[in-house]
């Protein structure tokens, strides 16, 4: 049996390419939608792509699934547990395999049992893997977003993320029920999430890449419970704001998207009057240096979401997916980010221009001051400010400056009517966070406004 593990940092997601080294063939399990390093494996352990495997509709990126279909013709082993609205659409031309509970499935000598595990989502179901050259019982489960290391799977991105109310209650009651179904497996079984840590998927996902379902029986805190209550409680209490574009790749798992090798080719921009004419027509442009960078100089009207392992998920909350999107960005990195951008389904990316040409042709550039929690404490001892707290509210409501208002930094767009009308401090943990914030703001605006480095920790160790 041949096992290999993908991991996108962007995303914290995890992928799998699973073997049969003697058939030669191998299946993908939740795969991403950049499937060139599934290839590049495949060719240097000769190995056929064959099918992939998916736990689930996946909120959080676009599932590679129809690639490599289209490339391979890969049979798609998708769930058809849940009711009609958890059901894939748009299968013609596509070889697949409907699965339910209990279903079993062979590629070579590796059997793959089904097990029906909602709660995170109603169709969501795990793959139980057994090599059979070498063993009659399963070796490990991959569990997509039904078990992660030291977590579990929210029950409440259907409410919170796409509007369905009433889902998040009693998807954590169905999780309770396959919680319990989990713990009855072996404990020397490996497990095999599709997240790890820096998920929204979960609200306390550990780092390693993989455990055991003993491990997790001790230590994960969801498998504590003896009651159905207490349990529900505790998992919907603390879960961090599901990310805007959550919403759009449930529909775009379900329905399908566009072959990332019919997406239009990208307008390479050489004139800051072309950039400028874009800001003023209302268009999408982001800047993608990091933060210092864009606070010393930067075209006015233009966003910043720094090209770091939190790009994709601030750009998933920033981004407008009906309109287009224009880049300014060091030219060496257009390939990784336009693969990050398409990871969450962002494909109107139309241009791209030379951040440091445009930057450099532009006759007047615009700016915002930082300053440290000691210089933001004299400012509010001297002037009429308000401070704007853009952290999740969990984080705000563990403590947070007097009077702070809170609005999270991905809302904040669809929040500026909230926005005090007086000079504004922008803060958030440590300054990354606000930075993007105090961007979105200029970008609509606000001008008179400071950026906090150092955030509230530093707030607590030197004000406070």
């Amino acid at each position: 049996m041949l096992l290999r593990y993908f991991y996108d940092e962007k995303l914290a997601h995890a992928s799998y390419m699973v073997g049969c080294q003697r058939k030669g063939e191998a299946v993908i399990v939740d795969p991403m939608r950049n499937i060139e390093p599934y290839i590049q494996v495949a060719q240097k352990e000769n190995m056929k792509i064959v099918g992939t495997l998916e736990t689930h509709i996946h909120a959080d990126f676009v599932a590679g699934s129809r690639e490599l279909a289209d490339r391979f013709g890969a049979t798609m082993y998708i769930s058809d547990e849940g009711d009609e609205n958890w059901k894939y659409q748009n299968l013609e031309g596509i070889n697949y395999v409907l699965l339910k509970d209990g279903d079993k499935f062979e590629l070579g000598k590796l059997i793959f049992e089904v097990m029906h595990t909602p709660g995170h989502t109603p169709e969501s179901i795990s793959f139980l893997l057994t090599d059979g050259a070498a063993a009659d019982k399963p070796i490990g489960i991959f569990t997509g977003d039904f078990v992660f290391a030291g977590d579990i799977g929210r029950p409440d991105l259907l409410e919170k993320a796409a509007g369905i109310q009433g889902t998040a209650d009693a998807g954590a009651k169905v999780m309770y029920t396959s919680v319990e179904r989990f713990k009855e497996l072996p404990d020397y079984l490996q497990v095999w999430p599709a997240h790890g840590a820096g998920s929204a998927c979960g609200k306390a996902l550990g780092a390693v890449p993989s455990t055991t379902v003993g491990y997790e029986k001790q230590f994960n805190w969801a498998m504590q419970f003896d009651n159905e209550p207490d349990f529900v409680a505790a998992l919907l209490d603390g879960q961090p704001e599901p990310p805007y574009y959550f919403a759009v790749m449930k529909s775009v798992n379900k329905i399908g998207i566009e072959l990332i090798k019919n997406l239009p080719e990208l307008q390479v921009i050489t004139s800051v009057e072309e950039i400028e004419g874009l800001i003023a027509a209302g268009q999408q442009v982001v800047d993608t240096r990091d933060a210092q960078s864009f606070s010393q100089g930067h075209i006015k009207g233009t966003m910043n979401v720094p090209f770091n392992n939190s790009f994709t998920n601030w750009m998933g909350w920033i981004v407008n997916y009906k309109e287009p999107l224009y880049l300014l960005v060091d030219p060496k990195q257009m390939n990784d980010m336009l693969i990050a951008l398409r990871s969450i389904g962002i494909d109107q990316v139309l241009g791209y221009g030379d951040v440091e040409a445009m930057t450099q042709q532009a006759n007047v550039l615009d700016s915002y001051e930082n300053v440290t929690p000691l210089e933001a404490k004299a400012m509010m001892d001297a002037e009429d400010v308000a401070v704007l707290d853009v952290r999740n509210l969990t984080e705000y409501n563990e403590g947070h400056i007097e009077e702070a208002q809170h609005i999270m930094v991905g809302t904040l767009k669809n929040r500026l009517d909230e926005v005090p009308n007086k000079k504004l401090i922008v803060q958030c943990q440590a300054g990354g966070r606000s930075a993007i914030a105090a961007s979105v703001l200029k970008a609509n605006g606000f001008h008179n406004l400071v950026n906090m480095t150092g955030g509230y920790s530093q707030w607590i160790n030197e004000v406070k």
